[in-house]
């Protein structure tokens, strides 16, 4: 919809770029403007481990309705309750963190689409921009979207990935490396044969699935590219708003 600019999202994604999103915790959405006017492609709205209410997620995402930048929005856990208190606020992509198994990508999935595909609420207020577009029209685009992003997260996700990537729906792959690496005991080690290899193997099998791969991570940017990640998650706002200030406080001690 051109409400969340998800055409804008996939049609880069389309022409071989790789968006670029800032994880968002705080609550006041002039952070998510500022981001949008940086130039990120995404902003990966965060309910799981950030402060925002639902009053504070709808600000958020309307902040982005004039940019070109798209919302997707990371929900607490994989349950029907929490996804429908996001979805009819029109992200352009719900994000479902540790989905371990294709039960749990089932599950996903139904929570984002109507029956009788799914089974969805209906509440027909911004997803129609309150009237503005016929309903007919919307119950057709939600037959695709919002986005239904999985997280892999866990050493499980990866011995189920065959499974989850044969459910139907499922529309992205997103990678956690440093929960994937804390699951086998071995935090932030991504360079670790055996992390390195479960992160391969994800990449590997969803590129071949036909099935958007994405991720988080703060560095070694190519070596994601070279794993054929098509979009990324590269800095949240407090680290980069810490960053800012240390950088500005450096080039002061040092004048």
């Amino acid at each position: 919809m051109q409400i969340n600019h998800l055409e804008k999202f996939l049609e880069r994604i389309a022409a071989g770029e790789m968006p670029a999103g800032c994880c968002i915790t705080c609550g006041d959405p002039t952070v998510t403007e500022i981001a949008a006017d940086a130039g990120f492609d995404f902003c990966w709205i965060d309910c799981e481990h950030g402060i925002i209410d639902r009053t504070q997620l709808m600000l958020h995402i309307m902040a982005l309705r004039g940019t070109d930048c798209a919302p997707l929005v990371r929900v607490p856990c994989c349950e029907h309750v929490e996804i429908k208190k996001v979805i009819d606020l029109a992200p352009a992509g719900i994000i479902v963190p540790m989905v371990n198994s294709a039960a749990d990508a089932e599950r996903a999935v139904s929570a984002c689409r109507y029956p009788l595909r799914g089974d969805r609420g209906c509440s027909l207020r911004r997803v129609i921009r309150y009237g503005a577009d016929p309903v007919e029209r919307y119950l057709a685009q939600a037959e695709k979207e919002p986005l239904v992003i999985l997280q892999m997260e866990h050493f499980q996700a990866v011995r189920n990935l065959d499974a989850i990537l044969a459910v139907p729906g499922v529309d992205s792959i997103c990678i956690g490396p440093y929960d994937l690496s804390s699951s086998v005991g071995k935090p932030g080690r991504f360079n670790d044969p055996e992390v390195s290899g479960m992160i391969d193997e994800i990449c590997r099998k969803t590129r071949a699935a036909g099935v958007l791969l994405g991720a988080y991570g703060e560095s070694d940017f190519e070596h994601w590219r070279q794993r054929g990640v098509q979009y990324m998650g590269i800095v949240n706002d407090t680290g980069a708003l810490f960053q800012g200030f240390r950088e500005q406080l450096g080039r002061f001690h040092r004048s």
